[in-house]
């Protein structure tokens, strides 16, 4: 087995809010080393990436100038995610701290350091919070206006923050979340709280007016029309763009999206390719649950492929999205494929005890399942840790049932079945 990663470690996606804040150590925050959770004899390349994919030789070029030929692939290369896409950012956001320019990436330990003051002090004016075009990198954990609407309620009843301050979300979508369920009840709290909400319109550039006031320039989506908005604060998720690599190998869809199965993660054209995460083509909120909630459908199908057999790994969508509605209060959202709510959808009141207790409850947990998945520890990994899962054969998989889908469409998406173990 070869591992190949550009990273030795990684920002862990579920522990940034909580280590930006300082509610959890800033050491809990990365991955263990990359080299560590694989076994010894493994061959390991870090600190490089594939350059080309040849999926019709069963080949890999790496940055480094290697070549690796594979029998069976598994990508989760997520998106390039990168303030580069928005003219300016990049220089504003190396700007002090106290100038309120916060860039949401996971790059580095040192720009969650930076992030701490996110939201915090925003004393007058407007703050700006934008969520860039679906799909992203941190959809549905990056709704921070409502914990953002919480701080500056108290500082203008404390006079620390003027009457006229107020939090906007941006966003070139025409939703907040694309799970209808969720954003029904995002929109409802935004309109309870005077938060405004601009959809339609798509970041583009932001930097200083020649009287050193900060400007963003925003353009409609439907008629091209630019804007140019002004700003105290902004908090920002940068645009994600599919890896180029993948595009020009002919892995992905029309999209740009990795083109796989949504049941059993094999990709549609090339049979022994498998991805898993952001990467991934279908109708869900791309968390980093949804992709634990995929490492062991992948695990399971790919020895089952690679000793011939039949496919009965099957996924049927699930994500988790925490829903902050205060500096203490939050709940939840949860959905499988196509948006189908899942039975502990939104289990947690909004307001009161119970929503106080989850505030803690949720980032504990998170941050357990983080260490679980990515520790030192040798395990077999989600979601039990220490056994593998075990899977129904299609015939008799209740969610394929449900759905209305044919075992006998899945097997002959490559031809012929394969034989049944």
């Amino acid at each position: 087995m070869a591992v190949i990663s550009e990273q030795t470690k990684y920002v862990m996606p579920q522990a940034y809010f909580g280590v930006a804040h300082g509610h959890i150590p800033s050491l809990k925050l990365e991955s263990g080393t990359v080299s560590s959770q694989v076994d010894a004899w493994s061959r390991t390349e870090v600190g490089v990436r594939v350059s080309k994919y040849m999926p019709n030789e069963n080949k890999l070029q790496l940055t480094n100038g290697k070549e690796f030929t594979y029998k069976a692939l598994v990508i989760a290369p997520g998106f390039d995610h990168s303030d580069d896409f928005i003219e300016g950012l990049p220089e504003m956001s190396q700007t002090h701290e106290m100038d309120n320019v916060f860039v949401h990436k996971l790059d580095s330990k040192e720009t969650v350091d930076r992030n701490y003051y996110h939201g915090w002090n925003h004393n007058n004016g407007d703050l700006i919070c934008y969520a860039p075009k679906f799909p992203y990198k941190g959809e549905g954990t990056d709704f921070y206006a409502l914990y953002y609407e919480s701080f500056l309620r108290q500082d203008k009843l404390q006079g620390r923050s003027a009457a006229n301050a107020r939090v906007q979300f941006w966003t070139p979508n025409k939703e907040i979340f694309q799970f209808p369920y969720a954003n029904e009840v995002a929109l409802d709290e935004c309109h309870k709280r005077g938060i405004d909400v601009m959809f339609g319109w798509e970041m583009v550039k932001v930097h200083h007016n020649k009287f050193g006031e900060k400007i963003a320039t925003f353009k409609n989506v439907d008629s091209g029309e630019l804007y140019e908005k002004s700003f105290f604060s902004t908090c920002i998720n940068p645009p994600s763009k599919p890896h180029q690599e993948l595009v020009d190998a002919g892995i992905t869809d029309s999209t740009g999206l990795v083109d796989v199965n949504p049941y059993t993660l094999q990709h549609d054209r090339y049979e022994n390719i498998f991805a898993f995460g952001d990467c991934i083509k279908g109708s869900t909120t791309r968390t980093q649950v949804a992709a634990h909630s995929q490492c062991p459908i992948v695990k399971h199908n790919v020895k089952r492929f690679m000793d011939g057999k039949e496919l009965n790994g099957i996924y049927d969508g699930y994500t988790y999205m925490p829903f902050y509605m205060s500096h203490s209060h939050a709940s939840c959202f949860q959905h499988l494929w196509d948006f189908e709510a899942a039975p502990k959808n939104h289990w947690v009141p909004q307001y009161g005890l119970f929503a106080q207790w989850y505030f803690g409850k949720q980032m504990k947990s998170n941050l357990k399942m983080n260490e679980a998945y990515s520790s030192f520890k040798k395990t077999h990994g989600p979601p039990y840790e220490h056994y593998n899962p075990t899977y129904d054969e299609l015939e008799h998989n209740e969610y394929l049932q449900k759905k209305g889908v044919s075992p006998q469409s899945l097997r002959s998406i490559h031809g012929a079945p394969l034989a049944t173990a």
